[in-house]
């Protein structure tokens, strides 16, 4: 299950179930047509920091903010061992 959600409403704007055998990448930019965003900011966990889902966002003239979980691949993943972002938070 995908939710919009609206901070300062508390309010629940929108879900779409996942399909069988899916995830939430392919239900955000689903949720995301459903949804007017002009000129808010829309925020997304790890799973859902993907090109096409901030290329959906943008395109409808919102803003976007991604987390990224890289304490789950430090050490374990070869591509976030000399990724530019680890090495700027292990200096900072």
């Amino acid at each position: 299950m995908v939710s919009a959600w609206a901070c300062h409403s508390s309010l629940v704007l929108g879900q779409l179930k996942t399909e069988e055998k899916s995830n939430e990448i392919t239900a955000i930019p689903k949720l995301l047509d459903l949804l007017e965003i002009k000129g808010c900011v829309v925020s997304i966990d790890a799973m859902g920091c993907q090109k096409k889902i901030a290329e959906k966002i943008v395109e409808k003239q919102a803003d976007w903010v991604f987390s990224l979980a890289l304490l789950d691949f430090v050490g374990t993943n070869k591509y976030f061992k000399n990724n530019h972002l680890v090495s700027f938070f292990r200096t900072h």
